[in-house]
């Protein structure tokens, strides 16, 4: 790997400052909405991929669901364990590299928590260990920013202020990734530090070549988190629904 960025990143307290406030009630009503959708058996098995601190697989827990988190960043998941329950665990763990094989009925991958790497092979690696946690007839659902939507709806600067703590944030774009720079100014600090956030251009027919080779086919694709018809153009998100067969 020659660029860590989500690891640092991800694993930083300012990452945690700058996004406290998330909306979680967005989060609820849409994990609602997939649910009434996908009517799952309630001793259904999940795997939140890349699950942060937990707020998509602590609702689905609350609903009564076995539910597992993963994530690589230890800051996160030393956060999600304070939820802990019977039905409710979670383990820092790498999406590159295989969790466990054949066991969930459903496998999640939420909020564009995918494409951050700088291989394809790494990338490749990430959806086969996804797709190997599932059972035999298992749902994945990736939830993915839509890429189109995003380059015309994209705001290049801007500046949030935390306390005394600056965040001047710049966005931008090339061929193949979305580019993310966040310069923290904190008076704490002897100088400014920054992060670069870099996430892979992937489109709808990207997918389906990807999981294809593992037997996934694609079945549904919405475009927002009410569960509305996706369009290229217009939607902003690209969330997937695939049947391993």
């Amino acid at each position: 790997m020659q660029d860590l960025w989500f690891k640092d990143w991800f694993n930083s307290h300012y990452y945690h400052l700058l996004y406290q406030n998330r909306d979680k009630n967005e989060a609820s009503l849409f994990i609602d909405a997939l649910i009434s959708y996908l009517k799952p058996d309630k001793k259904s098995t999940m795997l939140d991929v890349a699950c942060g601190k937990g707020r998509h697989s602590i609702h689905l827990a609350n609903m009564g669901f076995d539910v597992t988190g993963i994530d690589l960043s230890g800051a996160s998941i030393d956060e999600a364990l304070k939820y802990e329950a019977d039905n409710l665990h979670f383990y820092q763990h790498d999406m590159r590299q295989t969790f466990w094989v054949n066991y969930f009925d459903f496998v999640f991958n939420f909020f564009t928590s995918f494409g951050y790497f700088d291989t394809e092979r790494e990338h490749i690696n990430a959806l086969e260990s996804m797709i190997h946690a599932m059972k035999k007839e298992g749902t994945f659902v990736i939830d993915y920013l839509n890429s189109k939507y995003t380059e015309n709806h994209i705001i290049h600067q801007e500046e949030k202020n935390i306390g005394d703590i600056s965040f001047r944030i710049t966005k931008w774009y090339d061929d193949l990734k979305f580019y993310k720079k966040i310069l923290i100014d904190d008076p704490n600090l002897s100088n400014p530090i920054s992060y670069t956030e870099a996430v892979a251009k992937y489109s709808l027919n990207d997918f389906n070549k990807m999981m294809t080779p593992f037997g996934i086919k694609i079945k549904t694709v919405f475009g927002n988190y009410t569960l509305g018809d996706y369009d290229e153009n217009e939607s902003p998100r690209m969330i997937v629904v695939a049947k391993k067969s």
